[in-house]
């Protein structure tokens, strides 16, 4: 935009409010990093499910909160949010592949894991409201998959559980920060805190904090139990069945 101003005794004089800025042009901002391939992969899956299903589906209410925790998780990676990217990164990819493979054995009319069960199983309830299919997506995800996950990615890693604790942590969180937001933009209605509304009591029966503190102790004991597969499977079992009566108790239909 040009201006013109007159300088006392002076010609009028042309100035450019808004120049640009040569060295923005010369050295333009980097584009930002993309995400362990592996990360990629997930998040184009997230992607795929995102498009394909009915926006009300209970499983396309969780994707699309799983799907921007894990954009965030990725832009982190990029920009030195973890204390070790590679380990962070191939963590959260192979906790991602166990909700993908939750989907992708139910598209195939296969028996999903129990923790999932509820959720595949009411997700077109009518009575059943957004805010319950997304806690119960997150139940299921963190108390059974994710303790599952870490021990996995220690035997990938070569590493010990121990090793992954502070990017687990900082994965918490994050998750932890995000939780209200969903509670927020799932609670319907102007007044979050109606007492008189059964969502309020429901949603306040179950924490995040608790369920990923729960996962840790799970993960350790997993691990723990590595040289004892038959102990380990059936303490992994009992795990995935308590996450699934969870899940059923949060999608209790409310209309």
């Amino acid at each position: 935009m040009t201006t013109t101003h007159q300088d006392p005794g002076g010609p009028a004089v042309r100035t450019d409010a808004a120049r640009p800025d040569p060295a923005a042009e010369q050295f333009p901002a980097p584009p930002a990093p993309a995400p362990p391939a592996p990360v990629a992969a997930v998040l184009a899956r997230m992607r795929v499910v995102e498009a394909t299903l009915p926006p009300a589906d209970g499983i396309a209410v969780f994707n699309r909160v799983y799907l921007s925790v894990t954009e965030e998780i990725a832009r982190r990676l990029g920009t030195g949010g973890f204390q070790d990217p590679a380990a962070a990164g191939e963590l959260d990819a192979v906790f991602a592949r166990r909700y993908l493979a939750a989907v992708d054995a139910a598209g195939a009319g296969l028996t999903v894991p129990a923790c999932w069960r509820p959720l595949f199983q009411l997700r077109r309830h009518p009575g059943v409201r957004p805010l319950q299919f997304a806690l119960a997506g997150i139940n299921a995800h963190i108390g059974h998959d994710l303790a599952l996950a870490v021990v996995d990615t220690c035997h990938v890693l070569g590493c010990e559980p121990g090793e992954l604790a502070a990017d687990f942590d900082r994965v918490g969180d994050l998750l932890t920060g995000l939780e209200e937001r969903i509670r927020e933009s799932l609670m319907p209605g102007p007044d979050l805190l109606d007492v008189a509304d059964p969502l309020t009591h429901l949603a306040g029966s179950w924490s995040l904090e608790m369920a990923r503190d729960g996962a840790w102790a799970a993960a350790r004991v997993l691990w723990s139990l590595r040289g004892m597969p038959e102990t380990a499977e059936e303490f992994a079992g009992r795990l995935d069945s308590g996450v699934g009566l969870v899940g059923r108790c949060l999608l209790t239909p409310l209309g």
